[in-house]
């Protein structure tokens, strides 16, 4: 893991909704990618940021690209993202 991230560099991430949507416990992501389970927590909220290599193994364990999961700015909830109105 990287150190604390300032906010001018947060990472944004949807891991807790992936997990949740999944019926996934942290404990069971953090085996899936070799980290301990209070770090996926760290993650989750932003705290720390994954090496790249983390990042890549939880974008395998849910079969979605990396910028599906992380992002350097805000994400919109998946619910907004998948039903908004089309233009």
């Amino acid at each position: 893991m990287t150190a604390k991230r300032s906010p001018e560099g947060k990472l944004y991430n949807r891991l807790a909704a992936l997990r949740a949507e999944r019926g996934m416990s942290r404990a069971e992501l953090a085996a899936a990618i070799g980290i301990h389970p209070q770090s996926v927590g760290f993650i989750e909220r932003g705290d720390y940021g994954p090496s790249l290599e983390l990042a890549l193994k939880a974008a395998q364990v849910f079969g979605l690209p990396v910028e599906a999961i992380f992002s350097l700015s805000p994400l919109p909830s998946l619910s907004a993202q998948v039903y908004a109105p089309k233009e």
